[in-house]
């Protein structure tokens, strides 16, 4: 089974198994935010999936 490639950019597997992604809504509008904010922002978060959909999209990273 072939790795989704897209979905491979967006994402980043952690030596412990943890997938991590960006946190949403940051694209814009961040001039009027705390500078804390903004950076925090910029941190990777944990992202939920089903085993399924880990098997789905990210069968060689896993």
């Amino acid at each position: 089974m072939k790795t989704n490639k897209s979905i491979t950019k967006r994402l980043r597997v952690t030596k412990n198994g943890k997938i991590l992604g960006r946190k949403p809504g940051g694209n814009h509008f961040n001039a009027k935010q705390s500078r804390n904010r903004q950076l925090a922002g910029k941190r990777a978060v944990p992202v939920q999936m089903s085993t399924r959909d880990k098997r789905r999209f990210l069968p060689g990273m896993i």
